[in-house]
């Protein structure tokens, strides 16, 4: 299998997990990973070139998958918005390019770890998870887990990563500090923000943001 990996540390739970479900005696399988950017996995998945991934959320409205994704209840930090007379988008990103549209936020859209280090160190930013929150009072859903195939094993993923939180290794967590040069407490703290269950409110979000999207 062939999974699309986006080493972001909003997927740093994930990743741990998946690094030990694939090792267990029961779920033992083979497991190459492809690494990109969001917006690189997305096309690579929607080419059949990985076989499942975590694609941003307008890119899969019509693909299988399962209840989860990257989620923020309300604030997230790693995708923002630098007020500025002339938009720039991320070229890495797709979802948070269309949201500040929608949210009509004009400015360089930034997303990941150095959305998150610029949070960390300034003031002068619109975070869009926020600011989607505070209009519709609904999470806003980045990405889903997709697949081509298989949906019983990745039913099974999606059922023992959500049975118990995922403890980060000590030495993991200052690997990932040290990738990102942000400190693990901050990676902690910002850890909180993400969500991972497609629950209730979060489809309705999901649901709420294919809806304003057709109007553009």
């Amino acid at each position: 299998m062939i999974f699309g990996k986006i080493e972001y540390l909003n997927l740093l739970p994930f990743h741990v997990f998946m690094k030990r479900f694939t090792k267990s005696s029961q779920q033992q399988f083979s497991m190459e990973y492809k690494k990109n950017v969001p917006a690189k996995i997305n096309e690579s998945f929607l080419k059949r070139r990985v076989d499942a991934a975590f694609i941003s959320s307008i890119k899969a409205k019509n693909s299988s998958h399962v209840n989860l994704g990257i989620i923020a209840k309300k604030e997230v930090k790693s995708v923002i918005v630098i007020p500025a007379a002339i938009a720039k988008k991320d070229v890495a990103s797709a979802s948070s390019n269309l949201l500040a549209n929608l949210l009509h936020v004009k400015g360089e859209v930034l997303i990941g770890d150095k959305a998150l280090r610029y949070a960390l160190q300034n003031d002068d930013y619109l975070d869009l998870a926020q600011l989607w929150y505070k209009k519709y009072k609904l999470p806003f859903v980045f990405a889903l887990l997709c697949y081509h195939k298989e949906k019983k094993r990745y039913k099974q993923i999606e059922k023992s990563f959500l049975k118990k939180e995922v403890k980060i290794p000590h030495y993991l967590l200052h690997k990932a500090a040290k990738n990102a040069n942000i400190s693990p407490n901050d990676i902690q703290q910002y850890l909180q923000l993400i969500s991972y269950r497609l629950d209730y409110k979060a489809k309705r979000g999901l649901k709420k943001f294919y809806s304003e999207a057709k109007k553009l």
